[in-house]
């Protein structure tokens, strides 16, 4: 079980990069043939040499990339990076961002890695490649316990005030359903609430395992709950590698398949969740909710 953080409410679980629903680990015939195979072993044996895999995160997301009473980064997301790297005899370098820096530090090579999952469909999929995911879940929200925030149905977030960060699938599909955008740049689980309860927001849309954690820990502190039963689009998270890492990616999810068979996924995972494994997926009521047409 987790045990409750001091600092938990430094974490925010809105504006971060895994939040966007993601992707599986197979590429496109346009990702396998944009960077020569001499060119990905290439960047590969740069890393080794330096011995060190750089990687973007949050930092602000309890229980996936947060910092712990000793100010020290860790997380769901940031002890699975720790293992993958031990596996393959290589130091991780964390640079903590905000959603909107993580593939611009791709594309300049600042980063190898983004804790950044992109939906497949995307608009910008096909431009990254993607590891083995690590995370399912699926979408669920967030009101005021006193009255559901007038919500009882997908429906009914219309015209809502909806609470998250911009970019995110989470705003696509409040804007899809006819919301009001109300959008923060990484900020805390504490912001989040507050305006939820004195009213400023109305509901958060977001994933449910991080919701129900961060519910669980603020139930004392505000009247907020999720909305038991109104839950939509399923999907899975994974982390963002450039075109021109397939190597990486390939080393990167034989690491991770090994984690899965000896049961170290899991346990890192019933760490950081309460005792529930996310690293597969559960069968839950959902509905579908297109946000294709969203920009």
């Amino acid at each position: 079980m987790v045990k409750p953080m001091k600092k938990w409410m430094k974490a925010g679980f809105v504006a971060v990069a895994t939040l966007l629903a993601a992707c599986g680990a197979n590429t496109t015939k346009t990702q396998e043939t944009t960077v020569s195979v001499s060119d990905a072993q290439a960047n590969w044996d740069k890393i080794v040499e330096s011995g060190v895999i750089k990687v973007s995160t949050a930092g602000t997301l309890y229980p996936q990339s947060f910092h712990n009473d000793n100010n020290e980064l860790t997380g769901y997301d940031v002890e699975i990076m720790k293992e993958v790297a031990k596996r393959l005899n290589l130091k991780v370098e964390f640079t903590e961002m905000g959603v909107d820096g993580m593939l611009t530090a791709l594309d300049s090579g600042m980063t190898d890695i983004a804790n950044y999952s992109i939906e497949e469909g995307a608009k910008n999929f096909d431009d990254y490649l993607h590891t083995t995911p690590h995370k399912y879940s699926f979408t669920s929200m967030v009101v005021r316990g006193s009255d559901n925030s007038g919500i009882h149905s997908w429906a009914d977030v219309k015209g809502k005030k909806a609470a998250g960060a911009a970019s995110t699938n989470y705003m696509k599909i409040a804007k899809k359903l006819g919301a009001e955008l109300v959008v923060y740049d990484n900020v805390t689980n504490d912001v989040y609430m507050s305006d939820l309860v004195n009213g400023r927001t109305d509901v958060i849309i977001n994933d449910y395992y991080l919701q129900s954690i961060a519910v669980a820990f603020a139930k004392d502190k505000y009247d907020i709950k999720i909305n038991e039963g109104v839950y939509a689009n399923p999907y899975s998270s994974s982390f963002s590698i450039s075109l021109n890492n397939t190597v990486l990616r390939d080393k990167f999810n034989e690491a991770m398949d090994a984690m899965k068979k000896d049961g170290t996924l899991k346990k890192i995972s019933e760490k950081f969740f309460a005792g529930q494994d996310v690293t597969e997926p559960k069968e839950f009521k959902t509905e579908k909710i297109d946000i294709s047409d969203v920009d």
